[in-house]
């Protein structure tokens, strides 16, 4: 599918040099590039770097003891 979108003429020219420091194409250049972001956006990668981040295991296992509680100590008290 064709589109136009309008953009700062800075970000144009940056994206042409890249794109010919990378041996590819303006329309490869923004697929992958607006690939890239959908996916770092989308909600089960967030939720999941989220659940990793402070759910009760880490990629490796048990988080350890300290970083359990500077979680707890980042996160401010709230009176009810």
């Amino acid at each position: 599918m064709k589109t136009a979108i309008s953009i700062p003429d800075s970000q144009f020219k940056a994206a042409e040099r890249l794109a010919r420091r990378l041996g590819v194409n303006r329309s490869e250049l923004y697929r992958t590039a607006i690939a890239d972001f959908v996916a770092r956006h989308s909600t089960e990668t967030i939720v999941s770097k989220l659940n990793t981040v402070y759910g009760d295991r880490g990629e490796g296992g048990a988080l350890p003891t300290d970083l359990k509680r500077m979680q707890a100590e980042s996160i401010p008290e709230e009176r009810w």
